[in-house]
C-alpha cells in the first residue's frame, strides 16, 4: 500500500470515527445534562457535514482545510477530558481521533501533491 492510501485511510478512520463517537456520547453513553441530546449531536455533527464529500472523493484541498476542522474536536476532547472526569474515556477517544484526522489529513496532502508533481514530471 503506497503513503497516499495509507494517509487517506488514517484520515477517514479519524473522521468517521468522529461521527460515529459524537452521537453515541451524547445519546446513549453520557447525555448532557445541560443540553438535548439532539441539540448537542446537532452542534457536534454539523461542522463534520461541510468536508464529507470531498473527503469520499479524495480532493486534496479538501484533506487541507479540513484538518482545521479537526482541531475543534480537538478541544473539545481536551475539555471534556479535564472538566469530565467521568467522561475521560470519551474525551481521550475524541483526542486521538481527531489526531487520526488531522495528521492523516496533512500527511495525505503532502503524498498526494508529492505523487501529482511526480507524474507530471514523467509526462514531460
Amino acid at each position: 500500500m503506497n503513503k497516499v492510501k495509507v494517509t487517506r485511510t488514517i484520515a477517514l478512520t479519524g473522521y468517521f470515527g468522529i461521527w460515529i463517537l459524537m452521537p453515541l456520547w451524547y445519546i446513549w453513553l453520557a447525555p448532557s445534562t445541560h443540553f438535548t441530546p439532539v441539540m448537542s449531536v446537532t452542534v457536534l455533527l454539523t461542522p463534520l457535514i461541510f468536508p464529507l464529500f470531498g473527503m469520499i472523493k479524495g480532493k486534496a484541498y479538501t484533506y487541507e482545510w479540513s484538518a482545521y476542522v479537526s482541531l475543534l474536536y480537538f478541544m473539545h476532547g481536551i475539555g471534556e477530558t479535564y472538566s469530565e472526569p467521568d467522561q475521560r474515556l470519551y474525551g481521550s477517544l475524541e483526542i486521538i481521533l481527531s489526531l487520526m484526522w488531522f495528521g492523516g489529513s496533512v500527511l495525505y496532502t503532502r503524498y498526494y501533491v508529492q505523487q501529482q508533481n511526480s507524474l507530471s514530471d514523467n509526462t514531460k
